[in-house]
């Protein structure tokens, strides 16, 4: 499988897993309805695990933007292959938004609530407040690439397939600590992927995609990546 599929099928499925548990904790009459933010968190960790352990041979596993930019600022990846990595990202997550749509499709009747049905797709904040929330991106997206870096330094071992648990763990502890802000993207391609699906889709009583909102799940891991990987080279190197 090539670097362009692997990423491209890898970010599907962080997102058919990802978007999954939103859809079926936030629309009505699926059986795991208001399950709660724990089961969402878990359910983003298990995401990344599963949907790196398929891409991971394949293309590394990035599965997101911010990390590939990121390692890239680090030296880590070449930049000549950034560009190919991050179409295949967002064209993987919206993708993946699809998939999510044709399973809950007899739901989106059944939930009124419009900032439910986006919830499946994209990220909101629950207090908006552009400066908290694009900080929050920052700082969750700062902590997840500083960490990934830091595994893979010069002397960390870890046994074969143990290395991806870890990173599913860290997906999980990150949502529960940092994510209650505004459901933590952490990743451009995550969250602007699905929302362009949202946008697209005929989903009935959906509203507005929360166009004014999309450009900080964007920017903010960006900029919390670049700010991780240079800390990392200035700290591990």
């Amino acid at each position: 499988m090539s670097p362009f599929l692997g990423e491209l099928i890898g970010t599907m499925l962080l997102i058919v897993f990802g978007g999954g548990v939103c859809a079926g904790v936030l629309l009505k009459k699926t059986l795991s309805h208001q399950a709660g933010w724990v089961v969402i968190s878990f359910g983003w960790g298990f995401a990344v695990m599963i949907a790196a352990y398929v891409a991971g041979d394949a293309s590394g596993a990035h599965l997101n933007p911010a990390l590939t930019v990121g390692f890239a600022v680090a030296g880590s990846f070449p930049w000549e292959q950034v560009p190919l990595y991050v179409v295949a990202q967002m064209l993987g997550a919206f993708l993946g938004a699809v998939v999510v749509w044709l399973h809950y499709l007899p739901h989106w009747k059944e939930t009124e609530d419009p900032g439910a049905k986006l919830g499946v797709f994209s990220t909101s904040p629950a207090i908006p407040n552009r400066f908290a929330n694009l900080l929050s991106e920052i700082i969750g997206t700062f902590v997840l690439v500083f960490v990934l870096l830091a595994l893979g330094a010069k002397g960390m071992k870890f046994a074969d397939g143990l290395k991806t648990l870890v990173v599913g763990l860290l997906i999980v502890a990150i949502g529960m600590s940092l994510g209650g802000t505004t459901g933590y993207a952490i990743n451009p391609a995550r969250d602007l992927g699905p929302r362009i699906a949202h946008f697209l889709l005929p989903i009935p009583g959906k509203g507005s995609s929360g166009w004014n909102y999309a450009w900080i799940p964007v920017a903010g891991p960006l900029i919390g990546g670049v700010l991780a990987a240079l800390l990392y080279v200035s700290v591990y190197r």
